[in-house]
C-alpha cells in the first residue's frame, strides 16, 4: 500500500487501488479502542439517466431509486437481517444515501474481521425480487410522506425548485411517492450491476484495526468482482439562471421561515483547482454569515432570527450557497442577507483569523476517529483522492484571491422564498 502522511495532522494514511479499481484507504489510529468501516459507491439519487455499459440506448430509472436500492441491501436472500447480526457483536451499523453517494457503515470495538467481511458479502450479494420490492414501496412511501410534512423539508424542496431547472437537486433524494412505486426489480439490478462496480466504489477503514489482515479479506471478497464496460451518466444540462427568483408559501409553522438560495456559474469564476475554490467560497459565506461573523452578532442582537442554518450545494456546474431560518421579521431579514452579499465587506484581519481557526480545527479533528472519517470519505466523494496537505493548502489562501473570485459573482443571481403562517393572508 501506499503511504502518505497527511501534513500537521499526525496521521498516516495507506491507500491502493485494487486491479479490478477498488479504492482502499485505511487511517490507523493504534491508540484508540474503536473502528469505522465505510463501503462507498459514487452513485446518489442524481444519476437516473445514463447509458449502460456495454449498450448504447439510454435508459431513465425513477427518482428515489439509488435510496430505494440502500434499503432493499438490508433484505438478504439467506433471510438474515444485517443489522441483527451486527447487534450481535455490539457493532453499529448504518446506510445512507446522499444526491452523489450511497455508503454502507459499521462501527465498533469488537469482531472487527468478521464484520469487515460480513459487511462487504451483504453489499456484494444484492437480492431483489417482485414481490420484496413491492413490499418497501409502502415502506418508502410513509418515510416520504412523514418528511414532506417537516416544515424545514418543505421550505429546502421549495427552495431547490426555484433555484434549479432540470437538476435532479431540485428533487427530494427519496424521490417521490408516484415516482418509487415505478421501481422494478429489474431497475434495481440494472442500477446495482452499473454503479456498484468495484472502479466506483471504495472502502474505509479508520481506527485501531490489523491493515495487514484487513487487506487479506478484502483481496478475498472483492478480487473476484468484476467491472461492466463504462456507463455513460447524461449530460444535465442546468442552466446558469435560477429559475424563479421571489416565491412565497403558507405551512403549518408558528413563526415564518425564508431560504435563500445563491447560484454561482463555476465558469465565470476563473481556473482554480476544485477543493481550493471551495475552500474559498466557504471562507467567503462564513466571514460574511459565520457564527462569529458581525452580521450574526447583529441579527441576534435585533433578533432577527430564531434559527439560523447555511450550507453549499455542489453540481458538476454550479455552487450554491444556501441559507435558511425562521423569523419574525421575514422581509428585514431578506434584505439584511442580501446587503451582507451585495457589499460583502471583506476584512483582512478577519479572513487571517479564520484561517488560523480552521487550521486548529483540522488539527483538532484529526484527534478523532468519526470527523478524520467525514473528512477523507468528503474528500473521495468530491476530489476522488485523500488530501495530504489540507493545512497547507489553508495556509497558501490569500485576500486577494478571495476578492478577486467574488467580484466574479452575480450576486443578482438570487432566489429566495418564504413560508408564511396561516393566518398572514386570511
Amino acid at each position: 500500500m501506499k503511504k502518505t502522511n497527511l501534513k500537521n495532522l499526525d496521521l498516516t494514511a495507506y491507500t491502493e487501488t485494487l486491479e479490478n479499481g477498488l479504492d482502499v484507504i485505511f487511517i490507523p489510529f493504534p491508540e484508540k479502542k474503536n473502528y469505522f468501516i465505510s463501503y462507498a459507491t459514487r452513485f446518489g439519487s442524481t444519476i437516473t439517466s445514463f447509458v449502460p455499459g456495454g449498450e448504447k440506448k439510454t435508459k431513465k430509472v425513477p427518482d428515489g431509486i439509488a435510496h430505494f436500492l440502500e434499503h432493499k441491501m438490508f433484505e438478504q436472500e439467506s433471510g438474515e437481517d444485517p443489522f441483527t447480526y451486527f447487534s450481535k457483536s455490539g457493532t453499529g451499523a448504518n446506510a445512507s444515501t446522499s444526491y452523489d453517494n450511497t455508503q454502507y457503515i459499521c462501527y465498533g470495538t469488537k469482531n472487527f474481521l468478521d464484520n469487515l467481511r460480513y459487511l462487504i458479502q451483504f453489499v456484494n450479494h444484492p437480492y431483489y425480487t417482485d414481490e420484496n420490492v413491492e413490499k418497501e414501496k409502502g415502506i418508502i412511501a410513509e418515510e416520504l410522506k412523514m418528511y414532506a410534512d417537516l416544515p424545514d423539508m418543505q421550505l429546502e424542496t421549495r427552495l431547490r425548485e426555484n433555484i434549479y431547472h432540470v437538476h435532479p437537486r431540485r428533487i427530494d433524494i427519496g424521490g417521490t411517492v408516484d415516482e418509487i412505486n415505478k421501481i422494478t426489480k429489474e431497475d434495481l439490478y440494472l442500477c446495482y450491476n452499473n454503479f456498484y462496480s468495484p472502479n466506483n466504489m471504495f472502502i474505509l477503514i479508520v481506527g485501531n484495526f490489523p491493515m495487514d489482515e484487513a487487506m487479506k479479506v478484502i483481496h478475498q471478497e472483492i478480487d473476484n468482482r468484476e467491472n461492466l464496460e463504462e456507463v455513460e451518466v447524461s449530460e444535465i444540462k442546468e442552466k446558469a439562471s435560477v429559475r424563479k427568483k421571489e416565491d412565497s408559501f403558507v405551512g403549518n409553522i408558528q413563526v415564518p421561515k425564508i431560504g435563500l438560495g445563491l447560484k454561482i456559474d463555476i465558469s465565470s469564476l476563473g481556473k482554480m483547482g476544485d477543493l481550493e475554490l471551495d475552500l474559498y467560497l466557504m471562507m467567503f459565506s462564513t466571514m460574511l454569515f459565520g457564527s462569529s461573523s458581525l452580521f450574526r452578532e447583529e441579527a441576534r442582537s435585533e433578533k432577527l432570527f430564531n434559527n439560523f442554518f447555511m450550507d453549499w450545494d455542489n453540481t458538476e456546474n454550479y455552487k450554491t450557497f444556501m441559507i435558511m431560518a425562521a423569523t419574525n421579521q421575514p422581509s428585514k431579514l431578506i434584505s439584511a442577507i442580501k446587503k451582507e452579499l451585495l457589499e460583502h465587506n471583506l476584512d483582512e484581519d478577519m479572513f487571517n483569523r479564520m484561517k488560523k481557526v480552521w487550521i486548529a480545527n483540522e488539527v483538532k479533528m484529526a484527534d478523532y476517529i468519526d470527523s478524520t472519517v467525514n473528512n477523507v470519505f468528503d474528500d473521495m466523494i468530491r476530489y476522488h483522492r485523500v488530501i495530504p496537505n489540507k493545512v497547507d493548502i489553508i495556509r497558501k489562501m490569500d485576500i486577494k484571491t478571495l476578492e478577486k473570485i467574488v467580484s466574479k459573482i452575480d450576486f443578482d443571481n438570487m432566489s429566495v422564498v418564504t413560508m408564511k403562517v396561516a393566518e398572514e393572508i386570511l
